[in-house]
């Protein structure tokens, strides 16, 4: 569900927690999806800042000597092909200065395509509160590939409780080759296509769909962006009108105009809103984790996950491309979702 803020504080808890031991995102390695998962070191002594480009080779797994933790019963039972299978506590004397807790964890991709996933791990106290969330994406693993991880959760400040547990709470996966990107190497269709983090108010939610032309040519956008949605199985979510323009959700956002044609040049921006609201009434509320979009007719099509909470109406509202005067073509890109 978007956050009141562009940046959600999720975001930025999940990025000061990767911070805290470099980057946590990982890569199968050598592109096949058949090697296992490159990790980190907890420690590493040149940790690259986060956001920084991966090294192309594994790294150690950890470093200095942490403490295992019992992991609970529940621990062992798969959440979405996800088994967490050790907890550790890192203390003053383990060698690692920033880390609090860490959890290992197997993932095996049961789907038939390749898939790049994000998974949420929540480390509990004794009272099966949450201390702290912890974030791992694990990219391009194969179909019936299992692959290893590690998931951190950095120092608590001030007298957090002590950490006895954890949970995967959310598994996110994307075909491999819809996974949409804000930046880094351009696509083979010339253009990052991602969603940013929306605003929320009084029940109304509104998000873009943000597309950046990376190629070497220009880009034509003549219409709204065709939607997809899907549940968490990947299912078609049936039931709910997409409408286009956005005024029929609420007339103050400006989505009533026809749609004009836009030709980006290479390094110039278009953006698409999604309205909803998330009233609930009669019925069985619908949310659709996923949104398939092809921004043209016989595009490619790119996954994104907004997390759309529907709620009972059963409307989305999608308004036109229009070109977007506030990007600037530099290395520093809006807070974005997959």
């Amino acid at each position: 569900m978007p956050s009141p803020s562009r940046t959600a504080p999720s975001v930025l808890a999940a990025a000061a927690l990767l911070a805290a031991c470099g980057t946590q995102s990982a890569s199968p390695g050598g592109g096949d999806g058949q090697a296992p998962v490159r990790a980190e070191a907890l420690c590493p002594s040149d940790a690259a800042p986060y956001g920084s480009t991966e090294r192309s080779e594994p790294s150690p797994r950890t470093s200095g000597t942490p403490s295992a933790l019992p992991l609970p019963s529940a621990g062992g039972t798969p959440e979405g092909g996800v088994r967490i299978t050790a907890l550790y506590a890192w203390g003053p004397a383990s060698g690692c200065a920033g880390v609090d807790y860490s959890a290992d964890f197997e993932l095996t991709n049961r789907q038939k395509e390749k898939a790049t996933y994000t998974l949420t791990f929540g480390f509990l106290s004794a009272s099966g509160g949450a201390v702290d969330n912890g974030e791992r994406t694990v990219e391009a693993i194969a179909p019936g590939r299992t692959v290893k991880g590690t998931v951190v959760m950095r120092q608590t400040v001030g007298s957090a409780p002590a950490v006895t547990g954890v949970q995967v709470t959310k598994v996110r996966s994307v075909p491999t080759a819809e996974v949409s990107s804000a930046s880094g190497p351009c696509p083979t269709s010339g253009v990052h296509l991602y969603a940013d983090q929306g605003d929320a108010a009084m029940g109304l939610r509104v998000l873009g769909l943000h597309l950046v032309n990376c190629g070497t040519r220009p880009y034509r956008l003549d219409g709204y962006p065709a939607l997809e949605l899907q549940d968490a199985d990947h299912k078609t979510v049936n039931g709910v009108r997409i409408l286009e323009g956005t005024d029929r959700i609420s007339t103050g956002l400006g989505g009533n105009g026809r749609p004009r044609p836009v030709v980006l040049g290479p390094g110039e921006a278009a953006v698409a809103d999604l309205a909803w609201r998330n009233t609930t009434q009669f019925g069985e509320a619908v949310n659709a984790p996923y949104v398939r979009v092809r921004a043209r007719p016989a595009a490619d099509p790119v996954t994104v996950v907004p997390e759309l909470d529907l709620g009972t109406t059963g409307q989305l509202g999608v308004g036109a491309w229009r070109r977007d005067e506030t990007h600037r073509d530099s290395p520093t890109s809006p807070a974005a979702r997959p």
